[in-house]
């Protein structure tokens, strides 16, 4: 397959346009959808008075996720995966990396023996779900916390640092951020970083779609998702912002 040209507007090293409306559910306590170009992700966050059976009288909370495609956010109609009577592995393998995403700038500690799920429903699919997903997951994760704040259930928020997620790829020898679907379609190389705001690494996949790929490239992809993640998380601050 032939290597996408980017549209001349988008430099290699430059996001999608990136937006969140906030509070667009009114019965969570936070919520947001998130715009990555043309990818939305509903983001919801739900406080439960109740941890799983093993957290129990341990004095912490959980942080989990849930994730889903809604049956036409994609070119052609998908039945839900609750029709089909189990979730897909890549289903499974993208909740748990949210989970895991949004509890590495979270103390457990610091909100009691409660559970906050955390749902991801993609509207509309054209690459990056997963890291948008984890991007707008914090947002509505914050404001979860800010929600339980003003009720008095938190004397802080007990939020270590922010997080934020963005896809990067080799595609024709060239380093590219923020791919989109036909870019992931073409790519020789592709990878998901999750950084958090102050650049702490908290997890990294990336995988060789055609040949292997060099020491120096995969660096060239952490550069590239250090700037992007950056600007994802004053995205993120100045939505927040606006909300308080």
């Amino acid at each position: 397959m032939q290597a996408k040209a980017r549209p001349p507007e988008r430099n290699p090293d430059q996001l999608r346009t990136v937006g969140f409306e906030l509070d667009v559910n009114r019965y969570a306590e936070g919520s947001c959808l998130v715009f990555f170009g043309h990818t939305k992700v509903l983001c919801t966050a739900s406080v439960e008075d109740q941890v799983p059976a093993w957290l129990r009288g341990s004095g912490k909370g959980w942080i989990t996720a849930e994730y889903g495609m809604l049956p036409r956010a994609t070119h052609t109609r998908n039945d839900r995966e609750a029709a089909r009577g189990k979730q897909s592995g890549r289903t499974q393998e993208i909740q748990r990396l949210i989970g895991r995403s949004l509890r590495a700038v979270t103390d457990l500690s610091g909100f009691g023996e409660r559970q906050i799920k955390v749902d991801c429903d993609v509207v509309q699919a054209d690459g990056g779900t997963r890291t948008a997903a984890i991007t707008g997951g914090y947002v509505a994760l914050r404001l979860a916390f800010q929600h339980m704040l003003e009720l008095g259930t938190l004397k802080c928020i007990p939020l270590t640092d922010q997080v934020v997620a963005i896809s990067c790829g080799l595609i024709g020898g060239e380093a590219r951020l923020d791919l989109d679907y036909e870019e992931d379609s073409s790519a020789d190389a592709d990878a998901n970083f999750v950084l958090t705001g102050r650049s702490g690494v908290v997890e990294v996949q990336a995988t060789a779609e055609k040949t292997p790929f060099s020491r120096s490239q995969l660096e060239s992809l952490l550069i590239l998702a250090e700037k992007g993640c950056d600007e994802l998380a004053e995205a993120q601050r100045k939505a927040l912002e606006v909300a308080s």
